[in-house]
């Protein structure tokens, strides 16, 4: 199924289990609903099973939106009592439907109290209350954490090691781990839409080699192909992160590389906003750390996407410079270190908002660099980040899909650098693997059924689903802001030759507005020099791999609409900067 048609689904108000392989675009798909649903008037809960996921589409965790916090159960007094509270009542009440990613390190238990509390307070005995549900996640990548300490027999130091999930003979466990296992999984008739797009990899051989660990065909021959990317300590190429299973070793390594680098240390600190506790969710969730030490030299992952400014999530660089340093240890503002990524590009690094919001307002802010040590990371913390490349240690391995994830965390198999494995690192679990095959034919027989409706009827259930939600069918943003922000008084910046970041903070206005406010212009007028913004919002190397989707899709794609580019191009790749491209080729929006 295409991300296209899985958004198609997803308007419809019905409920949907949202799946596919790393990379498949479930993020962007999510984004792109919650700004169709946004521009219509409708705010949807955005949750996640855990900090970090919650961090990245800018919600909180399911188990501080539900009430139900640490609670690994719920008797009737607690039931009572969560239902009972104003701020929970009040925030479930006005709810009209909810996301949820990450579903996959969700336990069964979880999700039954989520439906328990949201039942109790809407007064409905509906699955969540009668709630559009939207459950994101691969149940391929890490499972929920199991409280259990298990003997590992080949694992270093394990009388110290507190391992949490069973490995080899969890299949024969009794105990339901994951969230399909719940009862109210089968209740509330999930759609499985199973994206099948493939916009992290495009290396052939690397994606038929993880399509066999994700299909339990792993064998001598995948072996072979990555025993040629096996490595020695002393063969690490430089400047590539390393990921390793456990926290101790990724500590060791940043602090030990850090170490290393002659020159200043200067101290970032995070700064925060907030009630506490929803401050506390957020810095356990952001993967910029409380505390960032940098000095020159330092190799860095970027933590947060800004394409405009040519960084995204794994965007891997190297400090050269830190600007306004006199000495000493600084906080945020006082000192500020430019990176220099692979592609030569230079980036004066800013503080940047980890969020939570609700209704449209923000309840909680951290604010940080958004860099992060990238020496070593742990494989759970990689999760939803694309790599150019990576060194791996995978021989202490723990959990199924966690070689998974680390393998399928970089672009290509060139990238791939392995200083060891363990027999447990190419494994899936077998019970997900069964369900799987479940999903997917189950999304085939949806994509057929919604392929045959006419496109009236499904434009129907689009508008009867906003009406139902309180939403304004045709409401655009866009038209209102033209109104009071026409395209002529952004010409005058044009003319003063002022940057798109300067033009879009003088007018409190989004980059996308801008850009629609520059191809205004350009029809208006196909002289207005704009070429000097190509420099500034492009480094060569992506404005030639933009300029080469536009090419590739020329034949199917006459009038150069941007759907089929962006589908070339991927999730590094954002609509605005594509529209800057065809701007800056043709001078017009489309033929």
């Amino acid at each position: 199924m295409t991300q296209a048609q899985a958004l198609d689904i997803l308007k419809t108000g019905a409920n949907v289990f949202l799946t596919g392989e790393p990379g498949a675009g479930k993020s962007y798909t999510v984004n792109a609903y919650v700004r169709y649903l946004r521009e219509r008037g409708i705010e949807p809960a955005i949750t996640a099973s855990t900090g970090i996921a919650a961090t990245h589409i800018g919600g909180m965790t399911i188990h501080s939106w539900s009430g139900i916090g640490i609670r690994d159960q719920l008797d009737d007094y607690t039931l009572d009592k969560i239902t009972s509270s104003e701020y929970v009542a009040r925030r479930i009440g006005k709810t009209k439907l909810l996301i949820i990613d990450e579903v996959s390190m969700l336990g069964p238990n979880v999700l039954e109290m989520v439906d328990a509390v949201c039942r109790g307070v809407r007064r409905n005995h509906d699955p969540f209350g009668g709630l559009q549900v939207v459950l994101v996640g691969d149940f391929f990548q890490l499972p929920p954490v199991q409280k259990e300490r298990v003997q590992m027999p080949d694992l270093k130091n394990q009388d110290e090691a507190e391992v949490q999930l069973l490995f080899g003979d969890e299949e024969k466990s009794k105990t339901a781990r994951f969230a399909y296992e719940s009862s109210v999984w089968e209740r509330v008739s999930l759609v499985p839409c199973y994206l099948t797009e493939q916009h992290r990899q495009d290396d052939d051989r690397f994606l038929e080699l993880l399509a066999a660990v994700r299909g339990d065909r792993f064998d001598e021959e995948h072996l072979e192909v990555l025993a040629t990317r096996r490595i020695t300590r002393e063969q690490m190429p430089a400047g590539a992160p390393k990921l390793y299973s456990h926290n101790v070793d990724v500590d060791r390594v940043n602090a030990t590389e850090l170490e290393k680098l002659s020159g200043q240390r200067y101290d970032f600190a995070m700064t925060a906003d907030g009630p506490e506790k929803l401050v506390v969710a957020l810095k356990k969730g952001c993967l910029s750390p409380e505390e960032l030490g940098l000095k020159v030299g330092a190799k860095v992952m970027f933590t947060k996407n800004k394409p405009m400014e040519g960084f995204v999530n794994g965007t891997l660089g190297t400090v050269v410079k830190i600007e306004g340093a006199g000495g000493g240890s600084f906080g945020l503002g006082l000192a500020t270190p430019v990176v220099e990524t692979r592609t030569g590009k230079r980036i004066r690094v800013e503080p940047m908002d980890w969020t939570v919001e609700e209704d449209g307002k923000v309840r909680a802010r951290v604010s940080q660099l958004p860099l992060r040590l990238a020496w070593a990371m742990t494989v759970h913390k990689s999760q939803g980040v694309s790599l150019d490349e990576a060194i791996m240690d995978l021989s202490q391995v723990f959990e199924y899909g966690q070689g998974y994830v680390a393998l399928s965390r970089v672009r290509r198999l060139e990238g791939l650098h392995l200083l060891g494995w363990n027999e447990r690192a190419f494994k899936v679990h077998p019970l997900v693997l069964a369900r799987d095959h479940d999903f997917r034919e189950a999304s085939t027989t949806a994509e057929r059924q919604f392929a045959e409706l006419e496109a009236e009827t499904l434009a129907t259930m689009h508008s009867n689903f906003v009406y139902a939600c309180g939403g304004k069918v045709g409401a655009k943003k866009e038209k209102k802001e033209k109104k009071v922000a026409s395209p002529q008084v952004t010409k005058q910046f044009i003319l003063e030759k002022k940057s798109l970041q300067e033009i879009a903070a003088e007018r409190k206005l989004t980059l996308g507005t801008i850009v629609s406010h520059l191809e205004t212009l350009r029809e208006e007028d196909k002289n207005i020099d704009i070429d000097y913004l190509k420099k500034e919002a492009f480094t060569p190397a992506r404005f030639k791999k933009i300029a080469d989707a536009f090419l590739a899709t020329a034949k199917s794609n006459p009038e150069r609409h941007l759907g089929p580019v962006k589908s070339k191009l991927g999730v590094a790749y954002n609509y605005d900067e594509i529209r800057l491209v065809r701007l800056f080729l043709w001078g017009s929006v489309a033929k």
